[in-house]
């Protein structure tokens, strides 16, 4: 065994510490790994405490393959194994001509984007026509692959319901995490058998409509009625089976979340927005909000803000826009005006 060197005035730098360790190392190999086994679940490439200084701040160095303790210097592992690419790229457009993998795993393909398609030109790897008989060949090859991605009832299922999916997604603009989210909505709907029965359109609605509340995106029943081809009343069936029979727990909507939407289409300055939210935090704060459709308190209090900050629009326009009745915005802007004591000039 070494002996154990006397404490020094100073304290050595980590980078002696390190050449030091390094030249020790064979020797109190077993000791360091004994010390390692210590913390259970943790392989040698993750260790995150050092042995000597019980230090949590580990550096890993990818141009050396070293695991070494910030602290001390102590070298905690060596030899780490490289996970990436063997070659370099400074470009984007270099980079994607090297790269040699596909698209990443996503649920809103039926197979999730991991099966092989044969491509329809019948030309070789290096551009060249492929001769008639090979044609042939090809062509059995692909048509027995298309069969076979969709070989069975549920992937047939899948593969209609993701289409009609992305149709319905594009139609409505909402971006891509709520299509991920809708897409493994349907797929748990599926493993609890509840789509036998019931319009493939409908679900697909109604996961969709889960996801935006979900992911606070603020789209109501008939906008996503309007755009599919099945009725509110149908919808919203619907949409109250996944939320029981799933236990999917849906945040309640918020009117702020549609302002921005509203006032967008309207071409509302930012002013304008900034009020009505604060019109609607001063009616959450005074329990004015519960019970009432989110829709209509945004399209009243983009009234109001309209009107105080000089760039009105008229109850109708609102309407339209928020697809709510004149009625409704008209009764939810009395109501604001009555409890919050606003003064709007009309």
């Amino acid at each position: 065994m070494l002996k154990k060197e006397q404490t020094l005035s100073t304290p050595p730098s980590p980078l002696h510490r390190r050449k030091k360790v390094e030249r020790v190392m064979v020797e109190e190999a077993p000791f360091v790994e004994e010390k390692l086994r210590a913390t259970p679940h943790e392989t040698p490439h993750q260790v995150t405490r050092c042995p000597d200084c019980s230090g949590q701040e580990v550096i890993r160095d990818t141009t050396r393959g070293e695991v070494i303790c910030r602290n001390c210097g102590l070298v905690l592992d060596a030899h780490m194994v490289d996970q990436g690419p063997e070659w370099r790229a400074f470009t984007s457009e270099e980079r994607d001509k090297r790269s040699r993998v596909g698209s990443p795993m996503t649920y809103t393909v039926h197979d999730k984007g991991l099966s092989t398609m044969i491509d329809w030109r019948n030309r070789d790897a290096y551009g060249k026509k492929l001769a008639p008989s090979r044609r042939a060949q090809i062509y059995r090859l692909r048509k027995w692959q298309i069969r076979t991605r969709v070989h069975s009832s549920i992937d047939r299922n899948l593969a209609y319901a993701m289409s009609e999916l992305d149709r319905l997604t594009s139609q409505l603009g909402v971006p891509r995490p709520v299509k991920e989210a809708a897409a493994i909505l349907y797929r748990r709907a599926i493993e609890h058998h509840l789509i036998r029965g019931r319009s493939i359109e409908a679900m697909i609605a109604s996961c969709v409509y889960a996801a935006c509340r979900l992911r606070q995106v603020p789209r109501t029943l008939d906008e996503i009625a309007h755009h599919s081809r099945i009725s509110r009343k149908e919808l919203g069936r619907c949409y109250r089976l996944l939320l029981r029979e799933l236990e999917v727990r849906i945040p309640i909507a918020s009117p702020t979340d549609f302002i921005p939407r509203f006032a967008q289409a309207l071409e509302l300055s930012g002013d304008v927005q900034h009020t009505a939210a604060e019109i609607v935090d001063s009616a959450r704060s005074k329990g004015i909000t519960a019970g009432k459709d989110p829709t209509g308190l945004a399209a009243a209090s983009l009234y109001i803000a309209s009107i105080q900050e000089g760039e009105r629009r008229t109850q109708r326009e609102i309407a339209e826009i928020s697809r709510v009745t004149e009625v409704t915005v008209r009764n939810r802007y009395k109501e604001l005006v009555r409890e919050l004591g606003l003064k709007v000039e009309v």
